[in-house]
């Protein structure tokens, strides 16, 4: 009896050949050569040598240490190399070519995929922003002004974008309670999470020249699941009048998986009724095809369920953010990533922060570890997430994890 091919999966795998998402590996006996890699089931194909086995055109741009040549390669590159990617794995006739280069998951280490060039964080759902609105202003209006006429967002630090696994050293700060006279040093005691998605960018743009809503595919590559920790406290007392600095500097944590757009076709959804009339270049009322994405995010603490984010109830999407993100001139890079911002839904569970599931410390959760308000030493927050795939099946989009460690003495 023959063994079982790697190719031969399960009905329903999550990341079968309608899936196909990139990364970036390294094998033991190659710790230091990274290799291209696209992953089915629970195995990882080596792009690159399977162009070259089977003759591609694309051979070179996937024999690479990272995706960013795939990526500033364009639309029709990467449309023809999914094309190939798909029938390398599908079709019987190749699979004595394919199967040799296959590595199992467990084998590998994953690399942190792309080179991040520039990093934006938005803050697009409703239902985060304005439970944020209650917490810290409760006797005002939860959303400000401007929030429902443009994506709000800061510009982040791209050097701190880690893969997922790395851990994530507490940082230290200044923090200010409003009964303290005076601030004090030390490490934060309100490191919370953020569940988000971030829009990994390929094709740049040229300075001075905005992106159109119509444009986001000509630009944007695929998306990936991403956790913008955040130390609240530090935050607190930093952002007035300037915004997020130290409390979100340290650490962005990302899957070690990009998921194509092409693979989440069936996945678009219409974006929330619009409250206001949006200006020109926001208002995708006469797009083709539906802004949102109904992704289903999970989020663990320690391995217990603590929330389930629906980011199909986000309020900006990704094709605003962008036109939004370049309507001043700002030009793209290949690499750039932006975060959707915290997906939160209206229930209690669904909420994609622990700021906001403790509303600011107030109530705590119960997990097997021990009651929970913030993050302590030692905590592993994990996302995951799956979208609709074509014909019933279910879109696997890669998880992030990391785990919380004692902050470094200065």
């Amino acid at each position: 009896m023959s063994e079982q091919s790697p190719l031969d999966l399960a009905e329903g795998d999550p990341f079968g050949p309608h899936n196909l998402p990139y990364g970036v590996f390294s094998t033991p006996d190659e710790p230091g050569r990274r290799r291209v890699g696209v992953r089915i089931g629970d195995s990882v194909l080596d792009a690159g040598a399977a162009a070259h086995a089977l003759g591609s055109p694309y051979a070179a741009l996937l024999a690479q240490p990272s995706l960013n040549p795939l990526l500033a390669a364009g639309r029709t590159a990467w449309r023809d190399v999914r094309r190939a990617l798909t029938a390398w794995v599908t079709v019987p006739a190749h699979r004595a070519d394919i199967e040799p280069l296959l590595h199992p998951l467990s084998a590998v280490t994953l690399h942190l995929p792309y080179e991040v060039a520039d990093y934006v964080d938005f803050y697009a759902s409703e239902h985060h922003a304005t439970n944020v609105g209650h917490i810290f202003r409760p006797d005002g209006e939860p959303l400000t002004p401007n929030w429902k006429h443009l994506p709000i967002g800061y510009h982040g630090r791209s050097g701190t974008v880690v893969v997922s696994g790395t851990d994530v050293v507490r940082p230290s700060g200044q923090r200010k309670a409003p009964s303290d006279p005076a601030p004090v040093f030390g490490p934060s005691v309100k490191l919370d999470i953020e569940a988000e998605v971030g829009f990994v960018v390929g094709t740049p743009s040229e300075q001075g020249s905005p992106v159109a809503l119509g444009d986001y595919r000509d630009h944007v590559f695929g998306l990936t699941l991403l956790n913008d920790w955040s130390a609240r406290d530090i935050q607190a007392w930093e952002y007035v009048p300037l915004g997020p600095f130290l409390g979100k500097s340290f650490a962005t944590s990302v899957s070690a998986w990009v998921t194509p757009l092409e693979a989440l076709d069936a996945a678009r959804t219409a974006p929330p009724a619009r409250d206001f009339d949006l200006l020109p270049y926001l208002d995708d009322s006469a797009e083709e095809e539906p802004g949102g994405y109904d992704l289903r995010i999970t989020v663990e603490i320690n391995g217990e369920v603590v929330s389930e984010p629906p980011f199909a109830t986000m309020y900006w999407t990704a094709a605003q953010q962008l036109a939004h993100m370049t309507v001043n001139g700002a030009s793209l890079r290949t690499g750039d990533l932006y975060g959707s911002g915290t997906v939160s839904g209206p229930e209690v569970h669904q909420r994609g922060s622990l700021l906001e599931l403790t509303w600011n410390g107030r109530d705590a959760i119960e997990l097997p570890t021990g009651k929970r308000t913030f993050l302590e030493d030692g905590d592993e927050v994990t996302l995951t997430a799956w979208a609709p795939g074509p014909d019933g099946t279910r879109v696997g989009l890669g998880e992030v994890t990391g785990r919380i460690v004692p902050a470094r003495e200065g």
